[in-house]
């Protein structure tokens, strides 16, 4: 591992400090309005499509900054996204564990399978 220099460790803290500061947020924003179940497939939904377009956009274009993609993989989506809370929601709704389940796993690979699609229509056709 190359020696990097102080301060860009620090902006590398600050980049994910950031991120997990407005997912954070928006994830608490999202519980007010849908509460339970319902909020945690939402957010973990909408993670997974921003995680498949950061990983298809970085696979496909490349046109998006490490430092972009730094504070919106590592800060933003890990602290929107929650899947502490899934696994908690699942043990104590037994009568929704197997919906649960399997409906968040399916939204989830749908989600990357659409920010796939995303970055496809604006990479101009299929890469």
């Amino acid at each position: 591992m190359a020696d990097t220099h102080p301060l860009v460790t620090i902006e590398t803290v600050v980049l994910v400090g950031i991120g997990g500061f407005a997912g954070s947020n928006l994830r608490y924003f999202v519980g007010l309005f849908l509460p339970g179940l319902q909020g945690t497939v939402l957010v973990n939904a909408l993670g997974s499509f921003a995680l498949g377009f950061l990983l298809y956009e970085a696979l496909q274009v490349g046109v998006l900054a490490s430092e972009t993609k730094l504070a919106a993989s590592t800060g933003f989506i890990s602290s929107f996204t929650t899947y502490s809370t899934f696994a908690v929601e699942t043990v104590t709704t037994p009568e929704w564990a197997l919906a649960n389940v399997v409906g968040s796993y399916a939204l989830g690979f749908a989600g990357v399978l659409a920010g796939r699609a995303v970055v496809r229509l604006f990479a101009g056709g299929d890469r």
